[in-house]
């Protein structure tokens, strides 16, 4: 790699729960000496340094016409991408969270050094991001019964390690344990329906929405947004419906309605002025109602030069 080649600023969030942040460090660094590509590291040991951090790696990438790479799960990569796509930017990602669907879905493998060669011979892709009042998602955002699974899934993790079967079943415990509904105004387009539900979850990657078995992530693939309301039902057909999910056969399934949308107005009956979000997978209370929309523009990403799908597990 010639030393000319534009300069790339990583963000590591050693706040996040990973051990092995240290690691990965050092060893990125290697693997930057040995292609001679110029690049800084900086690390955020405490919550919060993050937002710090990434206004230094704005400027320099500003300054330098360089990438800002994010490393770590959909959270960092969320909070990255959001400074990115403000300053107009281009971005870079190394997945390293539970499910990484953001990255995944761009192509990018999980494997550290897979990964870095991937960021060293990419090329720039526009890709689509979603938007929630004036916050972007990269795969999802949701209220209602999902924020409470997320906070319930960190617990989970910090008790018993980060892993998918963690998060998956503690997932499991939320959704049979937690019985609350509430009631929303939706409007999208000329339409407007009034829902009683456990949550409300939008989602903006494909590779997700396929997980489950839902028919509108071909939908989401061609540039919209997908919406998924749970109605409240028995333990045991929750249980059944959770069941469905994990065989990808949601699509169909006794209590789910899923629906494709530009633009969703999205409004508490109680009109509540403020909402909890979880936006892909960190928790914000916004003002309503909560719009949801394609973003105006795409977000520039470095992807691999030779795209085959999903990126390696």
């Amino acid at each position: 790699m010639s030393a000319a080649a534009p300069p790339l600023f990583f963000i590591f969030n050693a706040a996040s729960g990973h051990d092995d942040t240290r690691e990965i460090v050092q060893h990125v660094a290697e693997l930057l000496r040995a292609a001679g590509r110029p690049a800084e590291l900086l690390v955020a040991g405490q919550p919060g340094e993050l937002g710090a951090l990434i206004g230094r790696a704005i400027n320099g990438a500003r300054d330098a016409r360089g990438a800002v790479v994010a490393v770590g799960g959909d959270g960092t990569l969320n909070a990255v991408a959001q400074a990115v796509w403000n300053a107009g930017l281009v971005m870079g990602v190394l997945p390293q969270g539970t499910f990484n669907f953001f990255g995944r879905v761009n192509g990018m493998p999980t494997d550290i050094g897979a990964a870095v060669d991937a960021l060293l011979n990419a090329r720039i892709e526009p890709v689509q991001v979603g938007m929630v009042g004036d916050r972007l998602f990269l795969v999802n955002a949701s209220v209602g019964m999902y924020p409470q699974l997320l906070e319930e899934r960190e617990q989970a993790k910090r008790r018993y390690g980060r892993s998918r079967w963690v998060a998956l079943w503690s997932g499991l415990l939320t959704l049979l344990r937690d019985g609350s509904v509430m009631t929303l105004e939706l409007q999208g387009g000329a339409d407007t329906r009034v829902v009683r539900t456990r949550t409300l979850f939008v989602g903006n990657n494909e590779l997700q929405l396929r997980a489950v078995g839902l028919r509108e992530a071909p939908e989401v693939e061609a540039g919209r947004l997908a919406a998924i309301t749970l109605q409240p039902l028995s333990k045991l057909r929750t249980l059944w419906m959770i069941v469905r999910g994990v065989m990808g056969r949601l699509d169909g399934a006794q209590g789910v309605d899923s629906f494709a949308f530009d633009r969703l107005v999205v409004q508490p009956r109680r009109r509540a002025v403020s909402a909890k979000v979880a936006i892909d997978g960190e928790i914000f209370r916004l003002p309503t109602p909560l719009i949801f929309r394609i973003a105006p523009r795409p977000l520039q990403l470095l992807v691999p030069a030779h795209q085959d799908g999903e990126g390696a597990p």
